[in-house]
């Protein structure tokens, strides 16, 4: 682990360099898409399963069996007890390609042929049992089956959502060898007109925020692309890919619900003080987390996820989250403790904000998203109207003040013990010397107006200029506690 990603704030400082995602320039190169890399073709060549199921993957699933581990067992006593899964189709097409049931796979093929809904839950289903259970699929079966993709493949206009473009991109694939000039127009059609278009553009100009339910599709995609068109489609904006995992962590609730079958980490949700907890939402969130460490498992990002993930009190046991939970997760990659990922999670493309006090359940927690302010403590949420004045919040790692309440402020004073680490000293002398012990604390202004320039005078650091993100925040790492900073709009806008 770098010396970065150990450090509890220097995370968020690299942030600062993404504001050049902001011009307008780049946006739209990224919009026209000839900067962009693109895959070389969109003909799936590779063999069944040509979904998710790899072969490294396939092995480590039959070997989960074999040594009746944990998942297994769980999702073994639930399939033996007649459990009603609410995903029923894909459920029995895993467990035909794990224990190689016969049964399971003609239940899977059954449900695929006789299925009306034309939801996208259920039509993803379709795919995955097309592609996983071909051999066991009469050309009736097939014809039922294969018409309904058909139809996904020839909906008129671009996806409208990352599901609806995940279910599209896995009916082509599964279609792929009995369809592949329609396969093949899918897949571009997919890649052309909505993840460029609609998807990276809209992550540009924050017009799409991709939620930590809605990763779980976004993951997929990824995967479908990588191993049936060996494409990576991380490298359309690398940037914000590589950040994602951390941000996805801060993005929970610092305190666990209690379900029935297990605990559940709950993912931010504008709806929460009047819904209540989603053990839906989170079931995804958590589904999508086990992906994204399967996609890339030596990137350091996913090796902190891979340690926020590897606790028994969060293995999903329920109908729904079992067969995420054995199809993605692997208790033997090794992961690294979440306690090292930083209390501050600044998406400066997003234009969103995540704090915590510390890694405890009890922590308190403060979150911007989707142009709104969180306040999490205590276990009780409440909204805070980041356009109007407020006190200054002191998150231990950081502090945020509101633009309205005042033009100048200062900075908390801390002793260096009261963060999660040691600070770096200030001054060219001796570092060790007391009077050079100053901590440092990172600050954050929201309520500003978006993508300006402003003018920022700290006590001893002299004038600096800074630009607010696309949420209008703006960020001003590290600076000496109890100083005064004072800011304005930059004269030359």
């Amino acid at each position: 682990m770098t010396d970065e990603m150990s450090n509890q704030t220097g995370w968020t400082r690299r942030n600062l360099l993404r504001l050049a995602a902001l011009l307008p320039g780049f946006r739209a190169r990224a919009q026209n898409g000839p900067t962009l890399p693109v895959p070389e073709g969109f003909r799936v060549y590779t063999d069944a399963p040509r979904l998710f199921l790899l072969p490294s993957r396939l092995r480590l699933l039959r070997r989960e069996r074999e040594r009746r581990s944990l998942r297994w067992e769980q999702f073994e006593t639930l399939w033996n007890a007649g459990t009603q899964f609410p995903e029923f189709g894909w459920t029995a097409a895993l467990r035909y390609q794990i224990a190689q049931d016969q049964a399971a796979g003609n239940q899977a093929v059954a449900w695929a042929a006789s299925a009306t809904s034309g939801s996208d839950s259920v039509l993803r289903q379709i795919a995955l049992i097309a592609d996983w259970c071909a051999p066991l699929m009469s050309a009736a079966d097939k014809t039922a089956i294969f018409a309904k993709l058909e139809r996904v493949l020839n909906a008129p206009g671009p996806a409208g959502s990352i599901a609806e473009a995940r279910t599209k991109i896995l009916a082509a694939v599964a279609l792929s060898e009995v369809r592949p000039a329609a396969s093949e127009k899918a897949l571009r059609e997919v890649y052309e007109g909505f993840w460029i278009p609609a998807f990276i553009a809209g992550l540009h100009t924050a017009k799409l925020h991709v939620s930590n339910a809605e990763a779980s599709a976004m993951i997929e995609m990824m995967h479908a692309f990588r191993d049936n068109l060996s494409f990576d489609l991380r490298e359309t904006f690398p940037e914000w890919f590589r950040d994602y995992p951390l941000i996805h962590i801060l993005a929970h609730y610092p305190e666990p619900f209690p379900a029935a079958e297990n605990e559940f980490r709950i993912p931010a949700d504008p709806e929460l003080d009047k819904r209540g907890p989603d053990v839906t939402k989170a079931t995804l969130s958590r589904a999508a987390e086990l992906a994204m460490v399967a996609f890339d498992a030596n990137a350091p990002e996913t090796q902190l996820l891979q340690g926020f993930l590897m606790n028994d009190r969060f293995l999903m046991r329920g109908a729904l989250g079992i067969t995420y939970e054995l199809m993605w997760a692997n208790p033997y990659q090794p992961g690294l403790s979440y306690y090292h990922v930083p209390l501050v999670a600044h998406d400066a493309i997003g234009g969103e904000l995540y704090v915590r006090s510390t890694w405890e359940d009890d922590a308190a927690w403060l979150a911007f998203f989707g142009g709104e302010l969180q306040l999490f403590a205590n276990g009780e949420v409440a909204r805070v109207d980041p356009t109007v004045a407020h006190d200054p919040i002191d998150m231990v790692e950081a502090t945020v003040f509101f633009a309205k309440s005042a033009t100048k402020f200062l900075v908390p004073e801390r002793k260096a013990e009261d963060r999660g680490k040691p600070e770096p000293s200030r001054g060219d002398s001796d570092p060790t010397a007391p009077e050079n012990d100053i901590p440092l604390d990172d600050v954050f202004i929201i309520g500003l107006e978006p993508t300006r320039r402003y003018h920022v005078e700290v006590d001893g650091e002299g004038m600096l200029e800074a630009s607010s993100d696309i949420g209008g925040i703006v960020y001003l790492p590290g600076l000496p506690a109890g100083a005064e900073v004072r800011f304005g709009l930059s004269p030359a806008v």
